[in-house]
């Protein structure tokens, strides 16, 4: 069978002869693109070690690697008349005198050191240091912390930072921390660092471009308009001072506003209270009650109306216009007020920040261990020649003549530097005179992670525009290629999206440029359906005692639990009315219904569950944190109990849980009115009833395995004798083949 060539936009885009900018909708085949031009780079007779492809995660890169290496091992053993076909669509001409080149890719490819580079930018990054240690000031045996050793490391500097501020009484650092307390409860003061320690790549970098932490606070508050030494207090103070506000008027205000409604009498009273104040009563009385006189809760400025009333106002229209005057002041101190307040607690950040910062930097170099950020920032610092080591990247230079950077809309400014810099010289100096040196580069904004590892969505159309004009001075060609046609989805799904984003005000932000989206179907003739459904939304609920539920359980009767009998009931009816599939003519099969969802929130589980409620077939969860699964914290709490069984709390989940199996009633005896501790009194109500005996069996057996047995040994004793794993699964209430299976699998291997 004759291979299905490519479109034209993908068979330009695959074109090695020259540089190509790809902007490639969602299932357009860019996959293909790059493996198309991989191929016919090493048909051309470029050695694998001189093309680089970069893509966004090691999955990507996995595949694609995989991907390339079927075809060239394929290719290897493929009778020709079934490759010269295939060789020819390829090239788009002739395939004879290409056949043998072809025949010999993948020995080639296996025979050069390293492989075919195509590898994430932070694994490009590692390769490359290690190339260059000491230019770079580095251990040459460092080691990538991964992103669990970075969390570690990190809530250990930052433990290390509060520990160190108050007993040393480092006071900057007492201040900024006290300050952030006050302004976020404890979750969010988590939040906060949490959010720190994630953006610390950033800060970082910000500190050293101003030089100083000094220098980068006096920046923050210029650039806020607050003076160095100016905070809440002062603002205060000089607003309260005398001279600072119109007395006389004020006080004239006060007695038209005692001619008016009983609210006019109230605002009277308030100003005159702060007006015959001290100052130190005139400064703590500022905010509430007198300035919210003039504003409302949220800091907005009141109708000029409802200032004063229509009687007093058109009896002295004088004093409506003072109060007027006043309110515009005191707006004016309100708004000075926030962006200090934006100042302080910038700069309690950025202290708070740098100090954690700094003891980071050092547990790591203890180590000699590099974080994710700090292979972009040590690279892009060897390959910026201003820095003396030109000839660093002369020497990779020489190794390198096509680059393919794939997902590129994820590409953070720092990582765009690092591109440029390895091409920098393709179209500059001697080696804009070789030929074939080509830049491959595809992705889509509208794609675009925007909070992952800082993508710049906005730095895909920069830096196009950046390499359209070098590439031009040097008089060669990038081609701008757009790929439209999508293989994936059918013309109703595509039209009904760009209907959706046909609004301008829709699509705002979707794309820096703000231009039309236009989607098209390669399925032409095949069907496609898009159904909306009505938004569910929650029922009023019944009032309810706090004690009748103490667990945030999901309710059957919630949006997301109605919403996933909703759909599951319409799966489960395709199946069993026999729905045909008409792109397969055949009846649908669970195996062709995929659910997608924003985020995996209480609904995703409600979702498996209900499927799995009406026996629809389902893959479960394809993604979990392992901790948060009820069967590991049932192990983990069963773990706890036999290092600490004077812990009451977590013998009563371990007693309530499938292992044991107490239920309430039989709880509720053992605990109510005992004397000791939990376990205490199950020992010694053993003999009171089987379901005690067996309980007290189980923990014991485990308490005595606690000190010599390993993990693995520990938890297999639950089995019993011939037991299995799905005798464990059993009694965790999991069934055979759910991803905690497979953590079992290897748990009790």
């Amino acid at each position: 069978m004759k291979p299905a060539a490519g479109t034209k936009e993908q068979i330009r885009a695959a074109d090695p002869a020259h540089s190509a900018w790809v902007e490639a909708n969602a299932g357009t085949g860019k996959t293909r693109v790059l493996i198309d031009r991989i191929s016919r780079l090493l048909l051309a007779g470029v050695p694998p070690g001189r093309i680089l492809c970069l893509t966004f995660t090691k999955a990507a890169a996995a595949e694609m690697a995989e991907r390339l290496s079927r075809r060239l091992g394929d290719w290897a053993v493929r009778e020709e008349s079934e490759l010269k076909p295939e060789i020819a669509a390829l090239v788009g001409r002739d395939a004879g005198a290409d056949l043998a080149p072809a025949r010999r890719l993948f020995a080639q490819s296996l025979e050069t050191p390293g492989g075919l580079k195509i590898q994430t930018i932070h694994a490009f990054c590692e390769s490359l240091l290690s190339r260059f240690p000491l230019e770079t000031g580095i251990a040459p045996n460092f080691s990538v912390a991964d992103e669990r050793t970075a969390a570690e490391l990190l809530g250990e500097a930052r433990d290390a930072v509060m520990g160190r501020a108050f007993s040393r009484r480092r006071r900057d650092l007492i201040e900024a921390i006290e300050h952030l307390a006050g302004q976020v409860e404890e979750t969010g003061f988590q939040e906060v660092i949490r959010e720190l320690t994630g953006k610390r790549g950033r800060l970082g970098r910000l500190i050293e471009r101003h030089g100083s932490l000094k220098d980068l606070i006096g920046a923050v508050r210029r650039t806020l308009g607050v003076d160095e030494q100016e905070d809440s207090a002062s603002v205060i103070a000089a607003a309260c001072a005398p001279g600072a506000y119109d007395q006389l008027g004020l006080t004239r205000a006060c007695k038209a506003l005692r001619a008016g409604t009983k609210t006019d009498g109230e605002r009277a009273a308030s100003l005159a209270a702060w007006l015959a104040g001290e100052a130190a009563e005139r400064e703590r009385g500022f905010r509430d009650p007198y300035a919210r006189a003039f504003l409302n809760k949220t800091g907005e400025p009141k109708a000029e109306d409802r200032l004063m009333t229509k009687k007093p106002r058109e009896a002295d229209p004088q004093s409506w216009q003072v109060l007027i005057a006043e309110q515009a002041r005191v707006l004016r101190v309100a708004e000075r007020l926030k962006a200090v307040a934006v100042a302080e607690s910038t700069e309690a950040l950025l202290r708070l920040g740098e100090a954690m910062l700094h003891g980071y930097a050092q547990a790591k170099a203890a180590r000699g261990l590099l974080d994710y950020d700090d292979l972009i920032a040590k690279a892009l610092a060897l390959l910026d020649s201003e820095r003396g080591a030109s000839w660093a990247l002369y020497k990779l230079d020489r190794g390198l003549d096509h680059i393919l950077l794939d997902e590129a809309q994820d590409t953070s400014p720092e990582q765009w530097a690092v591109i440029r810099a390895l091409a920098e010289e393709f179209f500059a100096g001697e080696g804009a005179g070789e030929a074939g040196r080509t830049l491959f580069v595809v992705g889509d904004e509208k794609q675009s992670i925007f909070s992952f590892q800082g993508a710049d969505p906005e730095g895909f159309g920069r830096m196009r525009a950046y390499f359209a004009e070098r590439i031009g001075a040097a008089r060669e060609e990038l081609a701008i290629v757009t790929l439209a046609k999508s293989f994936r989805a059918t013309s109703r799904l595509l039209q009904t999206v760009d209907r959706v984003f046909s609004r301008q005000d829709a699509r705002d932000g979707l794309t820096s440029a703000g231009d039309a989206i236009r989607h098209i179907s390669a399925r032409d003739g095949q069907a496609g359906l898009v159904e909306l459904w009505p938004t569910l939304k929650p029922g009023e609920a019944a009032a309810t005692d706090p004690w009748d539920a103490p667990l945030d359980q999901l309710s059957a009767e919630s949006p997301e639990a109605r919403l996933a009998e909703r759909i599951a009931g319409r799966i489960k009816g395709w199946l069993e009315d026999g729905e045909i599939l008409q792109s397969k003519n055949r009846p649908i099969e669970a195996g062709d219904i995929m659910i997608l969802v924003r985020t995996r929130n209480r609904f995703f589980e409600a979702m498996v569950g209900e499927l799995k409620a009406q026996d629809v077939p389902v893959a479960g969860a394809d993604r979990m944190v392992l901790t948060e699964q009820l069967a590991v914290m049932d192990l983990i709490a069963l773990a706890a109990f036999a290092l600490l069984p004077e812990d009451d709390l977590n013998t009563a989940v371990v007693l309530k849980g499938p292992l044991a199996g107490l239920d309430d009633d039989a709880l509720f005896a053992l605990a109510y009115e005992r004397q000791g501790t939990l376990w205490d009194e199950l020992k010694a109500q053993r003999g009171e009833t089987p379901q005690f005996a067996a309980a007290h069996d189980l923990l014991s057996g485990l308490l005595a395995k606690a000190d010599y047995a390993p993990p693995y040994e520990f938890f297999a004793g639950l089995l019993g004798p011939g037991g299995g794993r799905k005798k464990l699964l059993a009694r965790l209430g999991q069934e055979a083949g759910d991803p905690i299976d497979e953590f079992l699998a290897l748990a009790l291997a």
